[in-house]
């Protein structure tokens, strides 16, 4: 497949070519169940969509992706939308998140790494000294021009579905840059933050701007709201983490505030860290499923939306033990100020999807106001 081949096999509609059309899907898409949800008005249903909804578990993800590396696949515009609307179209989720990898923005400045399949993202020179910060220049537009032309293919062809715009957070960048790809203890992260706390400092001072760029990028096509994904924090202590990372993540929350989307704040492991992340800025803060909803808006505090949190591994069960826990979310749920529903981390690779519409269908029956 080219780069300029439709997987589709149809024309998207071209950005602007309705302005009528143009408004009404502006406002429509202001007025969804998870926008509203995100500002903690109320709502007809309790919005759903999944993390990593977009890929993994579809067959029709898979055929399309066939052949075609990862990296790649995040920057064909077509492929990108068409992967995008996939799960909007398959699910009836209530909002899209765009098809992309945190390391895209790193790829995109110059880091010399890869996707490797069963793997994750690999750099070939990770930073462990000071000279090594030459790698980190600024990103422009121009460096994901494609990020551009994709969001404008998919704002034309969603209408009044949000589309969520994402990036890594500094934290889980930077691990990646120093350990030089996935790592379960974070050895060489730890020891520089902690043997070496100015360049650890000026690392993380490095990479917000990055960040923050690259959701500018897509905030400014047509995004209605952004997550900052911090895969890797959980490994953090509260101390540490106040001390070493939360003023990265606060400044980038601080470099889109002035857009007026919703900003969501994710991590994985992060129940110490709940109240923390809530303070580096976000409107929404999601929370993974070893904490209930009614226990998390109790650490993060008011003034916040929470997404979340059914554990991913529930959707392997019957279709009964799935809407019993999804009961048990929903009840933790009822007392929050808004209520975005997810799982509690991405879609596993193997999930069937129908299990995935079920759900959708669930939680919109249950939750229907």
């Amino acid at each position: 497949m080219s780069a300029n081949e439709n997987p589709t096999g149809q024309q998207p509609t071209a950005p602007g070519a309705d302005v009528n059309r143009d408004v009404e899907d502006a406002q429509g898409v202001r007025e969804s169940a998870f926008l509203k949800a995100c500002r903690r008005e109320p709502v007809p249903h309790t919005p759903v969509w999944f993390m990593r909804q977009a890929g993994r578990s579809l067959p029709e993800y898979k055929k399309v992706r066939e052949g075609i590396p990862m990296l790649e696949s995040c920057m064909r515009p077509e492929l990108v939308t068409e992967i995008t609307l996939q799960p909007v179209r398959r699910h009836g989720v209530d909002a899209a998140i765009y098809f992309s990898d945190i390391v895209v923005p790193l790829k995109a400045i110059g880091i010399d790494l890869d996707i490797k399949p069963g793997v994750g993202p690999v750099v070939e020179n990770p930073i462990r000294t000071r000279a090594d910060l030459a790698q980190l220049r600024d990103l422009t537009p121009e460096d994901v021009s494609y990020v551009t032309e994709a969001i404008g293919l998919l704002t034309a062809e969603l209408g009044a579905i949000p589309l969520i715009g994402f990036a890594g957070a500094p934290f889980t960048l930077a691990s990646y840059l120093v350990e030089g790809g996935p790592s379960r203890n974070h050895e060489h992260t730890k020891a520089l933050m902690y043997g070496d706390p100015q360049l650890w400092a000026d690392l993380l001072d490095r990479l917000p701007e990055i960040t923050a760029a690259f959701l500018k990028v897509q905030i400014e096509a047509g995004a209605s709201a952004v997550q900052l994904f911090d895969s890797w924090v959980g490994a953090l202590a509260p101390a540490d983490y106040r001390r070493s990372v939360l003023p990265a993540s606060r400044k980038v929350f601080d470099a889109v505030a002035g857009y007026g989307v919703p900003r969501i704040h994710f991590g994985v492991g992060t129940g110490e860290l709940l109240g923390l992340m809530g303070e580096a800025g976000a409107d929404v803060v999601g929370v993974d499923w070893r904490v209930p909803l009614d226990e998390a808006a109790r650490r993060v505090g008011p003034g916040k939306a929470l997404q979340g949190n059914l554990d991913p591994a529930v959707l392997f069960a019957s279709t009964e033990a799935v809407e019993e826990k999804t009961r048990e979310v929903l009840d933790a749920a009822a007392g929050l100020e808004g209520h975005v529903f997810n799982l509690g981390h991405g879609v596993l690779p193997t999930t069937d999807p129908d299990a995935l519409t079920r759900l959708v269908d669930y939680v919109h029956t249950q939750t229907a106001r």
